[in-house]
């Protein structure tokens, strides 16, 4: 067998470990700062009136019966009431009532619960307009805290289960995530400010933290922030072009109009943007890290590969990430927007109209604009990595000009393996078997 010439692939200079310093620290003190700029003062609650109270209780039982029949109208005759009908009756477990059972009517019309013995309910108490000194209590729906929690804890015992301490630094991440949306980026645009400017500062937050947390800082990590980085500044303005030149308000969507009948200061344009570039942060975190990962494992796996050849070999795998993505995107989309389609297949509009419709259109321009800056990440990210790894190397490594590398001698298994085909005194003279290059100067084995 052929000698061993793998070489170990060399760690990232220290002249280039101070140029990426240089360049991401900047952006996290301008990210910081910008962050303290924005930040929300006094967020604005929404006037709901009284509350009505919510207590908990379970269901011991469940009475069916036929319903009785519904009064005559002035458009046909009488008819039989929606089902079903019946009492149930629930031992209460807050409130002034804790301790008693009461019967409440069983729960209908449209997304009413359906209702066994022994499941945990959630009960209003709702005043009898004829006698306000009296109440009456019915089911609003279950009780979902058990159930949530016992997953959430199961994801968690999943996620540290198979990346262990890394899978605990996704679950830190996770959390820091929410605690940036919640405490910096719904509430500064709840109290009337800029949404886009705060979703590209919240999401370079959570980028810098989630990234950094999560992966570790290094020279691997540092490419992947500035792919992100840059993806994000291009999705954002590919987004402004985009809604600009399709006219968008922002009111496409049912949430949107009742937001603007509360909060008034909201600006839903904005905020379309902002979702554009926050629904793009997660998936562009996977491809941008998917790419500096792949770099540097083929710059370990093989380090004689030059950078041409690893930016060639590693954009193979992003465009089959894309190419996955590109099909995720659009059914994440198409599934949080599915009673939306429902409705608009049901539209005796023609399909023209329908696919330019305010409620459509927003759509297709939040798949489209996210997937340009996916495309936009692979190269980029891909390249920069691709420098990074290949720093410190000669010209003949990175695949530039340079002078021919001075060939090695062959090793003393080549000359053994000569001296073997050589012919022996007495015996006829035989050629020697042919034998394949080795890359280094050498011969391989015989073939």
């Amino acid at each position: 067998m052929g000698a061993d010439h793998t070489r170990p692939a060399p760690s990232t200079p220290p002249r280039v470990r101070r140029l990426l310093v240089m360049t991401v620290v900047p952006l996290i003190v301008v990210t910081v700062i910008a962050t303290l700029v924005l930040w929300p003062g006094a967020t604005p609650k929404i006037d709901q009136g009284e509350q009505v109270p919510r207590h908990h209780g379970t269901v011991t039982r469940v009475v069916t019966e036929p319903c009785p029949p519904a009064p005559q109208t002035p458009d046909g005759p009488p008819g039989v009431a929606d089902g079903p009908c019946g009492t149930v009756t629930v031992a209460v477990e807050q409130g002034p009532d804790a301790g008693r059972e009461v019967q409440t009517p069983v729960p209908s019309g449209p997304g009413a619960p359906t209702v066994a013995v022994g499941d945990e309910v959630v009960l209003v108490a709702l005043a009898d307009p004829s006698d306000p000194s009296a109440s009456s209590y019915h089911i609003a729906e279950h009780q979902r805290g058990m159930p949530l929690l016992w997953l959430v804890a199961l994801f968690a015992a999943a996620i540290v289960a198979f990346g262990r301490l890394r899978g605990l630094a996704a679950l830190a991440g996770l959390g820091a995530s929410f605690a940036i949306l919640l405490t910096f980026v719904v509430p500064g645009i709840s109290a009337g400010g800029a949404p886009l400017p705060i979703a590209v500062t919240g999401a370079a937050l959570i980028m810098f933290v989630v990234l950094y947390l999560t992966h570790g800082i290094t020279a691997q990590t540092s490419v992947a922030v500035l792919g992100t980085l840059g993806s994000l500044v291009l999705t954002g303005v590919l987004g402004t072009l985009a809604t600009a030149a399709t006219h968008l308000t922002g009111y496409g969507s049912e949430e949107a109009t009742t937001l603007s009948m509360y909060q008034r200061d909201v600006d839903l344009h904005g905020l379309l943007l902002a979702g554009i570039i926050i629904g793009s942060l997660g998936v562009l975190d996977d491809v941008t890290v998917t790419q500096a990962a792949t770099v540097t494992e083929l710059a370990h796996a093989n380090p004689g590969l030059s950078r041409l050849q690893l930016y060639r070999a590693a954009t193979r795998v992003g465009r089959a990430h894309i190419a996955s993505t590109v099909n995720t995107i659009v059914l994440a989309y198409a599934g949080a927007s599915l009673p939306l389609l429902l409705l608009l297949t049901a539209d005796s509009r023609p399909v023209s109209q329908i696919l330019t419709s305010e409620f459509l259109a927003q759509e297709i321009v939040r798949s489209a604009v996210a997937t340009l800056g996916l495309v936009a990440a692979v190269p980029l990210t891909t390249g920069l990595a691709a420098l990074v790894v290949t720093a410190g190397r000669g010209p003949a490594d990175t695949g530039t000009a340079g002078p021919p590398p001075t060939p090695r001698p062959a090793p003393d298994r080549a000359e053994a393996l000569e001296a073997l085909s050589a012919p022996r005194h007495g015996e006829p003279s035989t050629p020697a078997p042919a034998r394949w290059p080795d890359p280094e100067g050498s011969t391989d084995t015989a073939w």
